[in-house]
């Protein structure tokens, strides 16, 4: 017995003592001082060396997006940095292109501030706002997905464009001992700057989604950051090919509304899929839109009915609806939203049917 108490205390000994040269190595050889961060060249900030060029910005209110939550895995957080930085690192190369090196860009979350920087950001990022929101509602919509109204207090808005996205901050809880930031696309429409909805999925182990599923309540407040996003709504008048699966409804579905209660009368023809008839949701909804807007088309398809389905509709992939339903793309767009996996098998049909690169938009989220 006393052996082991012996080498508990010895353990316990070396463990304080690595704690203690870790606590002094953080006050002395990683202590960089104070650094300058010139934004657009017009932007001088003083933050502390040390830090991630993410979390430096962040701590300034300039919020860059970050999906994963700085963790290197999602590619979201570029910016271009025109002087310091050092060289790029091993976990960037898999989010920079060539070309995006040449230029600069590197990926914030990952790029310590230990030296004066001068970086260039999107001007619209000036413009991105942190808001502490109401939870209106909260119901689940299918057994994995959950539907979200959040409301602002009566002295605040938020602007965004049809088909942007915000980021949550999901705090601290049991499963979860670090705050994390999620992206989730706004499913609401734009002309309502009072209030954002959300369609949130259930991810296994998810940090965020097993807040909002199993903690979040109808009441509480809930912090939002943004808007983001070059995937949103394009004035025109072509025809519109919409693709979707899940949450991938989000985007389109803020769209929708954007064109309905501004009376756009476009054609539009909606591909929307999921597994089960239990995984499809917002029917009522997209049904009462069809009824307002002649000219939209709402084609959905599940890829596993099971005979508890009792399904008489479309069966098959988003892939196979496209190419049974949809003629000549030439002149018309595309808004796509769903997982890489599904966007990257829909892309070359759209280009197969003729429609050019530069009119298919998508937004892709893990």
């Amino acid at each position: 017995m006393s052996t082991i108490a012996q080498t508990v205390l010895t353990i316990s000994g070396i463990t304080g003592l690595l704690a203690l040269l870790l606590s002094v190595a953080n006050k002395t050889i990683a202590n960089y001082g104070e650094k300058k961060i010139t934004i657009n060249s017009e932007k001088d900030l003083l933050v502390d060396g040390g830090d991630t060029l993410l979390s430096a910005l962040v701590d300034q209110k300039i919020f860059i997006p970050s999906a994963c939550g700085g963790k290197g895995s999602c590619g979201y957080c570029k910016v271009t940095v025109l002087e310091g930085g050092g060289e790029i690192l091993p976990t960037e190369l898999g989010y920079v292109t060539p070309d995006e090196r040449q230029q600069g860009v590197r990926l914030s979350c990952q790029l310590k501030v230990r030296e004066d920087l001068k970086i260039q950001i999107p001007e619209e990022l000036f413009s991105v706002k942190q808001f502490d929101y109401h939870v209106e509602f909260l119901k689940d919509v299918t057994p994995t997905i959950k539907h979200l109204r959040l409301s602002l207090p009566d002295n605040e808005e938020i602007t965004f464009k049809a088909g942007q996205y915000i980021q949550i901050l999901a705090p601290k809880y049991k499963e979860s001992d670090e705050e994390v930031y999620r992206a989730y696309s706004i499913a609401s429409s734009p002309l309502d700057t009072k209030a954002i909805e959300l369609y949130i999925g259930y991810v296994k182990e998810g940090k965020a989604t097993t807040y909002v599923h199993n903690y979040l309540k109808e009441g509480q407040k809930i912090t939002v950051v943004g808007p983001y996003g070059d995937f949103y709504y394009q004035e025109g008048d072509r025809d519109m090919v919409m693709v979707a699966i899940g949450t991938g409804m989000a985007p389109i579905m803020s769209i929708l509304k954007y064109m309905h209660s501004k009376q756009i009368n476009r054609n539009v023809t909606f591909y929307f899929g999921a597994r089960t008839r239990e995984d499809l949701f917002e029917m009522e909804t997209l049904d009462g839109l069809m009824k307002d807007m002649p000219n939209l088309k709402v084609i959905t398809c599940l890829s596993k009915p099971t005979e508890s389905c009792n399904w008489d509709g479309e069966q098959g992939r988003v892939t196979d609806m496209l190419k049974k339903f949809l003629d000549t793309a030439t002149q018309k767009e595309a808004y796509l939203c769903g997982s890489p996996v599904m966007i990257d098998s829909v892309i070359p049909i759209l280009k197969e049917k003729g429609m050019p690169e530069e009119r298919i938009y998508y937004d892709k989220f893990e």
